[in-house]
């Protein structure tokens, strides 16, 4: 087991497809509470390695939108550790586009690699977990 001391600093990274599916506006946009759910899910992982334990989101602050998320994005989600209380963990988020949808009518399935990502999303949340036991 780390100690708190070892623990800040540490980061969840997930990627994630996004699908058609979930495009509400013009141009194959996608909301941003979607990025907000991504960075829930980092945050899960967080936690459960480091406290065994899901936790539960308390709060979100400085959450900047910018640069938009395309159905047929692929995203990088990152959580740190920057923060370790008795009970809340204070996490940044990050979320990049690392490919990104490019089709055509004669290639359908398009898609090209951006070099170098692309920041779409940042916040700072707190998350908090059970008391530890013994």
């Amino acid at each position: 087991m780390t100690t708190p001391q070892t623990r800040v600093g540490t980061v969840v990274t997930h990627r994630r497809y996004v699908p058609y599916s979930h495009a509400h506006y013009a141009g194959n946009l996608v909301d941003g509470a979607y990025s907000l759910g991504l960075f829930g899910d980092v945050a899960t992982e967080m936690c459960i390695l480091l406290d065994g334990d899901e936790g539960l989101f308390a709060s979100y602050s400085d959450v900047q939108f910018v640069a938009p998320v395309r159905a047929g994005d692929v995203l990088e989600i990152t959580a740190t550790l920057v923060r370790e209380g008795t009970r809340s963990r204070v996490m940044d988020f990050a979320v990049h586009v690392v490919a990104r949808g490019a089709a055509t009518a004669e290639a359908p399935g398009a898609a090209t690699p951006l070099d170098p990502p692309e920041l779409a999303t940042t916040a700072t949340g707190t998350v908090v977990v059970p008391p530890r036991q013994g």
